[in-house]
């Protein structure tokens, strides 16, 4: 009689089986969009990895799109749109975006916000990425004032020793 036949090992790298479960994790929901990834800690406990096989689960992930990282507060999940690296909107840049990008506005009389063929291309992705980066720094900004108030709101509640 032969033996039953052994379940074949994952051959993956750690890192990549770690980046493949938290992938399904946020595909399936678990993660929301601008919710904050577990730390690498809390990563090297939950796959049994070392410090720099979580980060570079996180690094995988992030090369992917599917999260960006504040540098001192952590990993967030981008939102859906950030997922398809695609943008579809085809217009001129607002004028305060070019005068922060130090460039002059388009010779031509183009209504800000309306198509212009010849300079949407790349000024557009830069812009869009521009506000994505401002828009990600403002939501970890604001979850860390809602924790600021809970915890003041908690120690206005607590009577005073």
């Amino acid at each position: 009689m032969t033996p039953p036949p052994e379940k074949k090992q994952d051959r993956r790298p750690p890192y990549q089986h770690a980046a493949d479960e938290l992938r399904r994790d946020i595909k399936q929901g678990r993660f929301k969009p601008g919710e904050q990834m577990p730390s690498v800690r809390e990563l090297q406990e939950r796959f049994g990895v070392a410090n720099m096989t979580a980060r570079s689960a996180l690094n995988v992930l992030r090369d992917e799109g599917l999260i960006y990282t504040i540098h001192g507060r952590g990993s967030f999940v981008a939102d859906v749109a950030d997922r398809t690296g695609e943008f579809t909107i085809d217009y001129n840049p607002p004028a305060w975006y070019l005068a922060k990008k130090g460039t002059e506005e388009p010779d031509e009389e183009v209504e800000e916000g309306k198509p212009d063929n010849e300079s949407a291309g790349s000024s557009l992705v830069e812009l869009l990425a521009a506000l994505r980066d401002e828009i990600r720094a403002l939501s970890a900004d604001h979850q860390e004032l809602r924790r600021e108030v809970e915890a003041l709101k908690k120690a206005q509640q607590s009577p005073p020793s």
